[in-house]
């Protein structure tokens, strides 16, 4: 065997003598570049919107499958009977005019939401209903008390109760934002889920209070708060008007301008089915709808908002509805003004109550701190909380991952395999481009040196924006197909890591090395990772998931390249990126071999703070499998490990066995 060093001495050699090298006629400048790309699908999300000439009845014709899509986004049903949750009350305050019942309700068995209910005086007939939906701000119930109070002294009843994060027991909004935990991905988790079935489950007890008007609900917040009425007005029909403030933005800004860098994990869901928040104000019309922006917010460029509002207004003229959507926009950064919140109350009293109050006849909140009660007046739980409350771990519970399910035949291994394309390709990988590019592959550079039949470099379109080069080594006569071995080059690997790996593998055959995005000459520099990890996650994909695209391009793309017998085409990666030739693997079908070296076993382990490690996310892949599954989705496939099978994968091993397809996983 080549020792590294000599192999090393070699390579070097070649590459500083080769005329070949400096000589051969580029491909033209390759200007492969993630931010643009991500700019461009963000982009393309909000393109086609809003539908020309749509008219009322084709909207509700349309209407419920975008509605549950955007449900089972959030990760829950809306289907099937729902009692009133638990509730216990804890205390009353009487204040002038109004009163304030502090209370906690059970959301989920084991979720406690402790809540203070508004009410005015004089409940001798029901009063409509205002929700206040609280942003990122601790102490939560307290600090936009003001709101509530001033709600409850024009008449309405008004609930505030605290987010999971930063409430009398603090959770945790921020995973991958500050945690590094971007397998809430693979989980379909997100807190923004959470913060909507609060709320609905909040409605469903105040439906059973008679002093509450249900016919006439409103919703309302700020920021995080803005986005949930957004969300709430969208899910629950029983929301009839809604005021976010400082709560949305189109995609291409968020992710052109690098404004989510700044935003919590909660202010867009995960993005299975590809949407952009005008598909969410879609769902809200034609409720009345006033959008509250301030004009130099950090977080929504307000040039963004007013396109946002134009796009919608154009959706709400279509149904007819126009004068139902309005926006206001106010002076200064992300925060409230005197304008909006009067807008906001002339708003509810007009389309809740039915009266025409203008907003200068209305005084402000109470903004003397000294007026409005201390936290722990407001506070619901006094000393402790619930036994068993599950706030600081409720993304462990909130969504259930199933168990590997139990093979004992080949018809149910055949039947799991179809079950599990099916979701990956609607659920993961959904923001594969609906229409392959044409490959225009090109042969870039060769040389009569590094293998026995010499070397080519191909170059391909994977997608459009990015042209990928596929590196084959000829130890085999190029004039007969032979069979080849794509290896997928790492993340931060070095120099002459892959051809080693190879010589593992491959002796003797015919080798073609891939660098995936992220990774090589198609790769950026590290600090990106963060950013470009959640913007991803936005626009309904993940790193691994254009990853896999790439590779599943770069299969097909050598099927037809000289010297390759195209139903002799292996796939093989080390560490988290036999993640990519695993599923590559999965979706091809093609493959004659799949080889991996020390391959992650779960999809469900968090990574750095800082994100710079191997991604493994896939959106909702927990729900339906994990990787160690994935050698016995791929049989006939066979699989082979450089090394010991990692322990979860013998779940495949022995999968196979009971299928009667032993043999398929080797050592």
């Amino acid at each position: 065997m080549t020792s590294p060093s000599k192999l090393l001495s070699f390579y070097l050699a070649v590459f500083l003598t080769c005329p070949l090298f400096t000589s051969m006629a580029q491909d033209g400048p390759v200007r492969n570049s993630i931010l643009p790309y991500l700019h461009q699908e963000a982009t393309a999300l909000s393109a086609g919107f809003p539908p020309q000439n749509l008219s009322p009845s084709d909207w509700e014709n349309r209407r419920p499958e975008l509605y549950q899509q955007f449900i089972e986004m959030m990760g829950f049903s809306m289907e099937g009977p729902r009692t009133a949750p638990p509730v216990r009350h804890t205390g009353t305050i009487q204040e002038d005019g109004f009163t304030i019942e502090k209370f906690y309700f059970e959301s989920l068995p084991g979720l406690f939401v402790p809540a203070n209910l508004y009410l005015p005086d004089d409940t001798s007939s029901p009063r409509p209903l205002v929700l206040y939906l609280c942003g990122h701000a601790p102490g939560q119930k307290a600090h936009y008390q003001a709101h509530p109070r001033k709600l409850a002294q024009l008449g309405f009843a008004s609930l505030i109760f605290d987010t999971v994060q930063f409430g009398e027991v603090d959770g945790h909004h921020w995973g991958p934002y500050n945690k590094g935990w971007f397998h809430w991905y693979s989980r379909g988790y997100n807190p923004a889920a959470v913060e909507l079935w609060n709320a609905i489950r909040a409605l469903d007890y105040l439906a059973e209070r008679e002093e509450v008007d249900m016919n006439n609900v409103g919703v309302t917040g700020i920021s995080g708060g803005g986005s949930q009425s957004w969300y709430l007005a969208a899910a629950d029909p029983r929301i009839k008007a809604a005021a976010p403030v400082c709560g949305a933005g189109t995609l291409d800004s968020q992710i052109g301008d690098r404004r989510i860098d700044g935003h919590c994990d909660c202010m867009m869901p995960n993005n299975t089915f590809q949407m952009d928040f005008t598909d969410i104000g879609a769902l809200i019309a034609p409720k009345p709808l006033l959008i509250a922006q301030s004009d130099r917010d950090e977080l929504y460029g307000v040039e963004s908002t007013r396109e946002f509002y134009q796009m919608l207004s154009s959706f709400y003229k279509n149904l007819e509805a126009e004068d139902h959507v309005s926006l206001v926009i106010t002076p200064g950064g992300h925060s409230y003004h005197e304008k909006s919140r009067k807008a906001i109350f002339s708003f509810f009293l007009k389309h809740l109550m039915g009266k025409n109050v203008s907003p200068g006849q209305i005084a402000d909140i109470e903004t003397d701190p000294a007026a409005l009660l201390p936290a722990e007046s407001l506070a619901v739980y006094g000393d402790s909380p619930p036994e068993g409350d599950l706030t600081p771990v409720i993304q462990d519970h909130f969504l259930k991952i199933p168990s590997p399910p139990e093979i004992n035949s080949e018809k149910e291994l055949e039947e799991q395999r179809k079950k599990v394309k099916e979701y990956l390709s609607t659920h993961t990988f959904g923001a594969f481009p609906k229409a392959a590019a044409s490959f225009e592959g090109k042969e870039i550079y060769r040389t009569a040196d590094l293998a026995p039949f010499g070397n080519k470099t191909f170059a391909f379109n994977s997608e459009k924006g990015w042209r990928l080069k596929l590196n084959v080594f000829y130890r085999q006569n190029p004039d007969e197909n032979h069979p080849l071995v794509i290896i997928l080059s790492s993340p931060g690997e070095e120099r002459w890591d892959s051809e080693s790996f190879a010589q593992k593998i491959a002796r003797g055959q015919n080798v073609a090395y891939l660098e995936v995005r992220g990774t090589g000459e198609a790769g950026w520099a590290p600090e990106l990772n963060w950013h470009v990890r959640r913007a991803a996650a936005w626009t309904g994909r993940t790193l691994p998931s254009m990853q896999v695209y790439d590779a599943l391009r770069a299969l097909d793309y050598a099927r037809t390249l000289p010297g390759v017998d195209p139903e002799k085409i292996s796939i093989a990666a080390r560490d988290g990126m036999g993640l990519v030739a695993m599923y590559a693997a999965f979706l091809d079908e093609e493959c004659e071999k799949l080889i991996l070296s020390h391959p992650p076993e779960t999809h469900d382990q968090p990574s750095p703070v800082n994100g710079r490690d191997t991604a493994l996310e896939l959106l909702n892949v927990l729900k339906i499998t994990d990787m160690y599954q994935i050698p016995a989705l791929i049989a006939p496939t066979q699989t082979s490990f450089l090394g010991d099978v990692p322990e979860a994968y013998l779940w495949s091993e022995q999968s196979l066995k009971k299928a009667g397809k032993s043999g398929f996983i080797r050592q």
